[in-house]
């Protein structure tokens, strides 16, 4: 993993919406941990798996969106041309990770 100078983009309303879903998604979880422990019906267990999953991409998907519309535009806009260049290659790579996640 490359370690990169980060600047916090996040503004607190972000902070708490995010943290909001994420909570959720933990409350998800552990209903599938409880549902596996009661041997709940299979069918039950994957859609809420199901549901935990993507409420997770949609964590992720604001994270990415936050990101393209500060850190990168920023590095576009006013950077130097390795800024530039290392904001590039850093996308191609989340990218190719996420689409690996959702095939």
């Amino acid at each position: 993993m490359i370690i990169h100078e980060r600047i916090a983009m996040h503004s607190e309303d972000d902070k708490k919406k995010l943290n909001h879903r994420l909570r959720r998604v933990v409350g998800q979880v552990e209903a599938v941990n409880r549902m596996i422990e009661e041997d709940a019906y299979c069918v039950d267990i994957l859609m809420q798996l199901s549901a935990a999953t993507g409420a997770l991409g949609k964590v992720g998907q604001i994270v990415l969106e936050n990101h393209l519309k500060t850190c990168v535009a920023e590095a576009m806009e006013s950077g130097p041309s390795a800024d530039r260049d290392q904001k590039l290659e850093e996308l191609l790579t989340l990218f190719r990770k996420y689409a690996s996640v959702i095939d």
